[in-house]
């Protein structure tokens, strides 16, 4: 097959999407597939043998890590020349708008997946007024697709709900080889916390004001006395403010980290916490579980799908994160009984099978908008 991806996010930045997108990629190279990538300006002009054509954006005022990236007609000629069997855009917005256009020109089927809950980022930036519009507008052009793939079932419930069309599922695997409790390092836990001793608790993710991070460090400043070491892993434009809330405490900032040194910080941890409730799937949850962390989170979309509440972790309700949070840090032994459970869980989610999925879904796709033309 001859796949054309139109994407508003991807390498050099580091999220959940860039790295779902860049195991997609690599998937279809060792499968014999030819890849096209439309995205941001400033990536790779390679990956895993698919060529990556540019755009210029600018970033968004109140999300400066995401850009309003501008189409342009050389894009659309490298798309046609491209001939592609099947046009996948993912998350659009303006240039994934611009990639339905151009794939219903040329007549070819079309699939879109959702990755990020925009609408809901609405009010963490003090916009409401703008979220049902976000609801419309993204509604409006996932439903010009044949059909939309989201990566959880409470994802797709909500969509649902929101009048989408044709919504189906392309869930997320994880690296159980990298992310792996046998990478557990009593040198990196003395380096982070001056003790192989001391308990310490999680997070990775984006520094940005939608992952909730105001508990975080509520919940972290409630510890009282307790003898315990934060490592925050992640960057971004809500870091300064994190780290004046947690001013004095005992923590450890990273910025980004990938590959073994990322895997290195989740099985030296002993806690995963999560706070986020704006999450589609919830990536660093699952790679949380793979190396043998139980988990806390919030009982919300993505992550419920993935934590067994008392078994793999904790989903609070509302005000009880702080109160689970404590409960979890003063019980070693169910801590480790959890994430025994958590690993297991997370082994049943291969990316081969994962992605083996997507291609079978873009296959009837395929076909049927062949029968359809035909018809």
């Amino acid at each position: 097959m001859r796949i054309a991806l139109v994407t508003e996010n991807f390498l050099p930045k580091l999220d959940g999407v860039t790295r779902t997108l860049a195991m997609l990629l690599e998937h279809l190279h060792a499968h014999g597939h030819t890849a096209l990538v439309l995205g941001p300006k400033g990536a790779p002009r390679r990956y895993a043998g698919a060529r990556i054509y540019g755009a210029p954006g600018a970033p968004l005022p109140f999300y400066p890590e995401l850009r309003a990236l501008l189409p342009s007609p050389g894009l659309e000629r490298r798309l046609a020349r491209f001939h592609p069997d099947i046009v996948h855009v993912v998350d659009p917005m303006l240039l994934g708008a611009m990639g339905i256009v151009w794939a219903q020109r040329l007549g070819v089927p079309l699939i879109s997946s959702y990755h990020t809950n925009l609408a809901a980022y609405c009010s963490y930036f003090r916009l409401g007024m703008l979220e049902a519009p976000m609801w419309a507008y993204r509604r409006m052009l996932h439903n010009a697709c044949d059909a939309t793939l989201c990566p959880s079932p409470s994802t797709a419930r909500r969509l649902r709900k929101q009048s989408f069309e044709r919504v189906g599922l392309w869930q997320r695997g994880v690296d159980a080889a990298l992310f792996h409790p046998a990478r557990r390092s009593l040198a990196w836990r003395q380096r982070m916390a001056g003790s192989d001793e001391r308990p310490i608790a999680l997070y990775v993710g984006r520094l940005s004001h939608e992952k909730n991070l105001t508990v975080l460090s509520e919940t972290w400043n409630a510890l009282g006395g307790r003898d315990a070491h934060l490592v925050i892993v992640g960057d971004g434009p809500a870091r300064s403010d994190l780290e004046e809330a947690l001013r004095g405490s005992s923590v450890t900032f990273t910025g980004y980290l990938q590959g073994e040194a990322l895997a290195e910080a989740y099985a030296s941890s002993d806690l995963f916490v999560f706070p986020s409730r704006t999450e589609t799937f919830g990536q660093v949850v699952l790679e949380a579980m793979a190396s043998g962390l139980a988990v806390l989170g919030f009982d919300a979309d993505g992550v419920r799908d993935l934590v067994r509440d008392g078994e793999t972790g904790r989903l609070a309700q509302d005000d009880a994160f702080t109160r689970e949070f404590l409960m979890l840090m003063d019980t070693p032994q169910l801590r480790s009984q959890m994430g025994l459970r958590a690993r297991e869980a997370a082994e049943q989610r291969t990316w081969a099978s994962v992605m083996d999925g997507l291609l079978c879904d873009y296959e009837r796709i395929i076909e049927a908008h062949g029968a359809q033309r035909a018809a």
